[in-house]
C-alpha cells in the first residue's frame, strides 16, 4: 500500500463563502493561515452561514498578500477589503461562543448588504490567539480557534469519500452522487490510505508538523449543497445517517489540533505517530 500523502489543501478566508486551494500553506497554533478570519452577520448581528444561506457558496473569497481578501461574485464587480487596523470590537456569536471581532467598513458592508440583505456586515478576527478558546473538553489550555467551526483544522481522506460514494449509489438517491470532495469543506486532503483508517488515528504527522486528531466530525446540511450552484440535496446525510450515525452525529472527516507550526506541501507524507486505543 502506498505511503499517504497530502493531496490538496484548502482555505476559506471567509466562513461559509467558497475558498481556494494552495500549493501550501502556513501552520498557525489556531489554523492554516489565513483560514476563516473573517465573518458574515447579518442585519440581527448573527452570523451568517450556509446552514441559512446556501447562496453563499456562489462567492469566492481568496487571500490578498496585505492580508486582505478578495471576495467575488456572479455578477458583480470584485470587492477588495483590508485586514482593519486596531479598532473598537463588536461581539458575534459563533456557536456557543461570544467573540470579539473588528468590522471591515462601510465599502464591504454595502458590497455584501447589496447581495444578501440590509444589515450584513464584514467583520475580522484581529487577535486569533486570544479571541476564542477551543473547547476545553478536547483542547489544552491556551489553544485558540478562528471562525472555523470548532477547530483548527479538518482533515479527511479520498478513500473514505470513495466508500462514502459507493453506499450513495446504492441508495435511493443515488442521482446525487457521486460527491465531490468539496461538500465537506476540509482543510487537508489526505490520500493513500484504507478507508476510514482515520477514525483510529489519534495524532499524525503531516510534512513536518504534528496535529492532534481530537475527534470525528459531526457533518450537517451544509454538505448536501452544491458548492457551485448553492443547491440543495438530500446526500450525504441520508446515507451518513444509515452508515456513520453515532448517536444522532452523522461523521465524516476529523477534527485536528496543530501540535507546532510549520508549512504544508502538497505531497508530504503523512505518518500516524499514535492511534486511539481499541
Amino acid at each position: 500500500m502506498a505511503t499517504p500523502s497530502l493531496l490538496a489543501l484548502h482555505r476559506y478566508p471567509v466562513k461559509s463563502l467558497a475558498g481556494h486551494a494552495p500549493d501550501e500553506a502556513v501552520v498557525e497554533p489556531w489554523g492554516l493561515a489565513g483560514d476563516r478570519r473573517w465573518l458574515l452577520t447579518g442585519a440581527d448581528g448573527a452570523m451568517l452561514t450556509q446552514r441559512s444561506v446556501p447562496g453563499l457558496a456562489r462567492l469566492r473569497a481568496a487571500p490578498l498578500p496585505d492580508g486582505g481578501i478578495e471576495v467575488t461574485a456572479p455578477g458583480r464587480e470584485p470587492l477588495r477589503a483590508g485586514a482593519p487596523g486596531p479598532g473598537a470590537t463588536v461581539p458575534v456569536q459563533v456557536f456557543r461562543d461570544e467573540v470579539e471581532a473588528v468590522p471591515a467598513g462601510p465599502a464591504a458592508d454595502a458590497w455584501f448588504s447589496a447581495l444578501l440583505g440590509a444589515g450584513t456586515r464584514l467583520l475580522h478576527l484581529d487577535d486569533p490567539a486570544h479571541r476564542r478558546p477551543v473547547d476545553p473538553a478536547y483542547g489544552r489550555p491556551g489553544e485558540t480557534v478562528g471562525f472555523a467551526d470548532g477547530f483548527p483544522l479538518l482533515l479527511t481522506t479520498t478513500a473514505s469519500l470513495d466508500a462514502l460514494n459507493s453506499w450513495i449509489a446504492e441508495g435511493d438517491h443515488a442521482h446525487e452522487g457521486p460527491l465531490p470532495m468539496n461538500r465537506f469543506r476540509p482543510n487537508a486532503v489526505i490520500g493513500g490510505t484504507e478507508p476510514w483508517e482515520e477514525d483510529d488515528w489519534a495524532a499524525v504527522r503531516i510534512g513536518g508538523v504534528v496535529f492532534r486528531v481530537v475527534k470525528p466530525c459531526a457533518r450537517c446540511v451544509i454538505t448536501t449543497t452544491d458548492q457551485r450552484t448553492g443547491e440543495r440535496g438530500r446526500e450525504p446525510l441520508r446515507t451518513l445517517a444509515r452508515k456513520r450515525n453515532a448517536g444522532g452525529r452523522l461523521l465524516f472527516g476529523q477534527n485536528l489540533i496543530p501540535e507546532g507550526t510549520g508549512t504544508l506541501r502538497l505531497g508530504d507524507p503523512v505518518q500516524v505517530v499514535a492511534r486511539r486505543p481499541r
